[in-house]
């Protein structure tokens, strides 16, 4: 195949030898350190001694991402004292560079969660693989395998908020029946979207700041792209602290959204959720976590209440001990994969026999697809680029896609525009318990992606063909132009007012509660967290007024 004479080919003067050599220094592992231990379990300001075999509680979270950090700090706020389970670690303790994360493009063993080899989303650059072997390890990113699927989680104190780029969009309003048909729109905007925008520090960026910064070159050139072709590009807020990232920009404090971190955590200026829910729930002083613990059961007990049953974790995935403890309430919130495969699994194997059958349906992917555009020379994307997205490309209502102009922090001029998509996908897959592996399986089908493709070509087809540029065809694998086989946003699987009823209180038990992304019936047309985070805030209000 003959190459486009717009291709990668030559960038900013830079060849493939040296590039790769200069990637494969960056991508070195760094020295293990305390590998095969149990992490230290200290998060500032939170209780984080490991519950006790035997013990009592009155509220057990299952999970430490948006929806069970908003259930804690609720019910410590009205005198529930609460105790939360958390798989990943606390993300405490400095590695051997002295940061808690690792760099974007240097992962090592704090990047991935129990793997042998990285899974990086974005496999290839200019021909080459990016993936390494690595040490195993409880690294903060899970790249969950399913059939004709990757999803991909947050590990750790903090869930997902710790991985993403902190895209923080409000549906707009006429879309939000379509999200949650049988919630009142009225009280959502009104009431607990205002309240979780405000809960998770969301803000907008100073536009007069970011037209004259080089770091957001690559979002300008987007914005030119989208508007020659006739696309609105609209501005979304995000968590990042912005005045923290003007700091960064004049080089008076330490570098984070300008030194690419993002998927492997953010060392400094992102205001995760161990700086705002889980911070405030910390304070009220009856809220305590147990990191590197894993429940895997969770049945009613003789006594009232429910049995749960926890492994204790090392930071090889080994078990080191197994507890049994008792819980008044049990709130599942261990996201849309951990929610799902846990329910799915107890209702099939008898320990939960009662949910209903609509336990692991309504699962989706959010519509995600990624693709890459190769600009002219004239167009470049910029050697530095900040890691937190501000802006997308709106095409919902026309073509049914909304694209996020994202970041590609490479370190050096790559003269392409990056874009993660998300689309009006129709399909739904289930979770089911597969008795002969032992394991929860996911009924997706890669080929329904195509559906996704569709829509995001109503936007990259038209840019390219006005602007007369191509797609990359080196992000992804050989001559592969979709990013088709993933995604960041997984939504459903314990649907609201299906699997529970209106406010997330799971059919067939007094006090089991779903409150994550699984309530969400596979889409909410942007970013997720916030809409995850509002709804939450929405159930616990009804919940603790109702049931506590």
């Amino acid at each position: 195949m003959s190459e486009h004479p717009l291709s990668v080919k030559g960038i900013d003067g830079v060849s493939r030898r040296r590039f790769l050599a200069g990637t494969g220094s960056l991508l070195g592992a760094a020295a293990l350190v305390g590998h095969g231990t149990p992490a230290r379990a200290e998060v500032p300001g939170l209780n984080c001694t490991p519950i006790a075999d035997g013990s009592q509680v009155r509220a057990l979270v299952i999970g430490t991402g948006y929806g069970g950090s908003v259930a804690a700090l609720r019910l410590a706020r009205a005198g529930v004292d609460v105790h939360m389970i958390e798989m990943g670690m606390a993300w405490d303790t400095p590695g051997p560079d002295g940061k808690i994360f690792a760099n974007t493009t240097t992962p090592d063993y704090r990047s991935f969660w129990l793997r042998t080899r990285t899974k990086q989303p974005l496999s290839q650059f200019l021909g080459f693989p990016l993936d390494k072997d690595v040490p195993v390890h409880t690294g903060i990113l899970d790249a969950e395998d399913f059939a004709g699927i990757t999803v991909y989680q947050g590990r750790g104190v903090g869930g997902g908020s710790l991985v993403n780029g902190g895209m923080a969009v409000t549906p707009l309003r006429e879309r939000f029946p379509a999200i949650l048909p049988t919630v009142d729109p009225a009280e959502m905007y009104s009431t607990y979207y205002p309240r979780a925008n405000a809960g998770l520090g969301v803000t907008s960026v100073d536009v007069n700041w970011w037209e004259n910064q080089a770091c957001y070159q690559y979002a300008r050139v987007g914005r030119k792209h989208a508007e020659r072709s006739g696309f609105p590009f609209v501005f979304v807020p995000n968590v990042y602290d912005w005045d923290y990232m003007k700091q960064e920009a004049a080089g008076t404090v330490q570098k984070s959204a300008l030194a690419g971190e993002v998927i492997y955590g953010n060392n400094a200026g992102k205001k995760s959720l161990q700086k705002t829910y889980l911070a405030q729930a910390a304070a009220t002083g009856r809220v305590s976590v147990s990191p590197l613990h894993r429940v895997t059961s969770v049945s009613p007990a003789a006594a009232g209440g429910y049995t749960v049953v926890i492994d204790q974790i090392d930071t090889t995935g080994a078990t080191l001990v197994t507890k049994t403890v008792r819980a008044d309430r049990v709130f599942f919130a261990a996201g849309s994969v951990g929610t799902s495969k846990l329910l799915t699994r107890l209702k099939a194997t008898g320990a939960l026999p009662a949910l209903n059958d609509e336990i692991g349906k309504g699962w989706g992917d959010n519509g995600n697809v990624m693709c890459g555009r190769a600009n002219h020379m004239w167009d470049p994307t910029g050697t530095l680029q900040s890691s937190m997205p501000t802006a997308g490309i709106d095409n919902w209502d026309a073509g049914g896609a909304f694209a996020e102009v994202a970041p590609l922090p490479t370190g050096i001029e790559t003269y392409a525009s990056f874009y993660l998509s998300i689309t009006r996908t129709p399909r739904r897959a289930e979770f089911t318990w597969n008795p002969t592996t032992g394991r929860v399986d996911l009924s997706w089908d890669r080929a329904w992606k195509q559906t996704s493709i569709d829509m995001a070509r109503s936007i990259f087809d038209k840019i390219n063909s006005r602007e007369g540029t191509i797609y990359r065809t080196d992000l992804f694998g050989a001559y592969k132009i979709w990013g088709d086989h993933l995604t960041y946003h997984p939504l459903g699987g314990a649907v609201l007012g299906r699997a529970t009823d209106n406010y997330g209180r799971l059919h067939g038990y007094s006090g089991l509660y779903a409150i994550d992304g699984s309530l969400i019936p596979g889409n909410t047309s942007v970013n997720p967290f916030v809409t995850i985070t509002a709804l939450a805030e929405r159930n616990i209000e009804r919940i603790v007024a109702e049931d506590f």
